[in-house]
């Protein structure tokens, strides 16, 4: 989709280093903050992804002097915090979008929303995630991930599950440790991501990781309850199968014995893993199938025409309501 107006220029943070990546393919500018100490938001572009021209720094303190076209808030510090100390007045009337990329921690299904401001949009990464917040009553977009297709060939020789998670052993229940040290007795498993030195491999960064995954048989994700993980989709853009568990907005992205298998009773998924570890070829076929999945319903292109029609359709709000 392609626009004959002025290319849009969004201010936002960096939070999610790859969510970033995949939002920057897009038709338009993306200004992020830097400053000296570097916490959350304020990184800049790193040295991890490879951003292109239009992922441009900002330095925290000049940002109030840039004209923008949307603000982008992705956490609830950059709702109730960042945006005070960096923006000026007259850009926190811009149009607002508020990422939310997780489900509700509080409970899952009676926690509130913290964003109010009807002005505002909200916008989820997942249905799940949507159907499982008191949104408020506010205006609520659901804009599904989007991943780069990949260039690496998935093998399957190496007859081992994969585990892609950032500091498992400290984030316990929730992203299913328990599950991995269970699975791990039956079934050879590496674990890779930041804070696995003593339970796997460590982190892999980013860009190597598809092919450095490739050549694992399965992709397994025993996380309980988050939002759907990018890593899922990489891997299934990988031609890998993925073997996880039927929650959250997994439950309608895998299809049992078609992309891989999901299941709640562990005892069955650690059978269908024994199973891929015996059949190289029924293994190779869900991962096709996985791949062709995630051509469909993680396209690049979809994702970013879906996040440009809303940047413009914001700005064409602001100006309907500045001439009116």
């Amino acid at each position: 989709m392609k626009y004959n107006d002025q290319t849009l220029r969004i201010f936002t943070w960096h939070i999610h280093g790859s969510y970033l990546f995949y939002l920057s393919q897009g038709n338009y500018d993306i200004y992020i903050p830097v400053n000296e100490s570097k916490e959350e938001g304020y990184v800049g572009r790193g040295e991890t992804f490879p951003f292109g021209d239009n992922v441009i720094e900002v330095p925290a303190d000049q940002v109030k002097y840039l004209d923008f076209d949307v603000i982008l808030f992705q956490t609830e510090k950059n709702y109730f915090v960042d945006q005070y100390d960096v923006l000026s007045e007259s850009q926190r009337t811009l149009p607002r979008i508020f990422l939310e990329h997780d489900p509700p921690w509080d409970h899952p299904t009676n926690a509130k929303h913290p964003l109010q401001d009807p002005s505002v949009t909200l916008v989820h990464v997942t249905h799940f995630n949507k159907l499982m917040w008191d949104n408020n009553g506010l205006t609520t977009k659901v804009i599904e991930h989007g991943v780069m297709p990949s260039n690496s060939n998935y093998t399957g020789t190496l007859a081992k599950g994969i585990v892609v998670i950032n500091n498992l052993p400290s984030r316990g229940r929730l992203l299913g440790l328990d599950i991995f040290e269970q699975v791990r007795k039956y079934i050879p498993l590496d674990l890779v991501g930041m804070g696995s030195e003593n339970y796997g491999l460590g982190e892999v960064l980013h860009p190597h990781l598809p092919e450095f995954i490739s050549q694992y048989r399965f992709f397994f994700n025993p996380i309980r309850y988050t939002s759907l993980g990018l890593a899922v989709c990489e891997a299934m853009a990988s031609a890998m199968p993925i073997v996880g568990l039927a929650t959250t907005e997994m439950a309608v992205t895998i299809k049992n014995g078609y992309s891989g298998f999901i299941h709640t009773d562990i005892d069955y998924l650690i059978k269908q893993m024994k199973t891929l570890l015996e059949n190289p070829e029924m293994a190779k076929q869900l991962g096709q199938n996985a791949k062709s999945t995630a051509e469909e319903k993680f396209n690049i292109k979809r994702f970013t025409d879906d996040w440009e029609t809303l940047f413009r359709e914001k700005k064409a709000q602001n100006k309907t309501y500045l001439y009116n």
